[in-house]
């Protein structure tokens, strides 16, 4: 019921970029209901290597960042309007110097795919998850919203990211599992 409520009064959807360089509209599918160990996902995995950079969809302010035992090291982005919530889960690492309360611009370079939480070691991905914050604005606890839909509006592919300076050495990369 309370997902129907706040979908009924849902703000416009913002215009979002890929939260990585390289996806093609082909390899999305959607995820949100499937169930995971007990719960339902409520967002998209993006199988990619170990150090893949991973980009802002908007522009916003980097709200929280976290590290959970399931997400792992994750990073909550809201919009300029503070009305949608984007997490990132599962990551490597952050951008250099990316901190809280940071303003990022979409297609800015703001962490690095990985294997962290219950993510398993042979299957790094990026989790993508899109919420609504609310009347409270909260980074946690929101409504969640499918980001298929949002991910296939997308009409300007992302530039690449710059390199940093200090530049990802991934070790020992394990082979990413096929993706159907």
């Amino acid at each position: 019921m309370r997902m129907l409520a706040a979908a009924a009064v849902a703000p416009p959807m913002p215009d979002i970029g890929y939260p990585l360089a390289d996806i093609k509209p082909r390899e999305l599918r959607s995820q949100f209901k499937d169930k995971r160990r007990g719960h339902i996902h409520h967002a998209i995995d993006l199988m990619r290597h170990r150090g893949t950079p991973v980009l802002a969809v908007t522009d916003g302010t980097i709200r929280k960042l976290y590290r959970s035992r399931s997400g792992g090291i994750s990073i909550y982005l809201f919009d300029g309007s503070e009305e949608y919530c984007f997490f990132y889960g599962h990551l490597d690492h952050y951008a250099k110097g990316l901190h809280e309360g940071q303003e990022v611009h979409r297609g800015e370079l703001i962490g690095y795919v990985g294997y962290t939480g219950n993510a398993k070691r042979n299957a790094p991905h990026l989790h993508f998850a899109v919420s609504l914050t609310g009347p409270r604005r909260q980074w946690s606890g929101g409504v969640p919203i499918d980001p298929f839909p949002m991910l296939l509006s997308v009409t300007q592919p992302p530039t690449p990211p710059a390199a940093e300076s200090h530049p990802v050495v991934v070790a020992d990369e394990p082979e990413l599992p096929e993706h159907p």
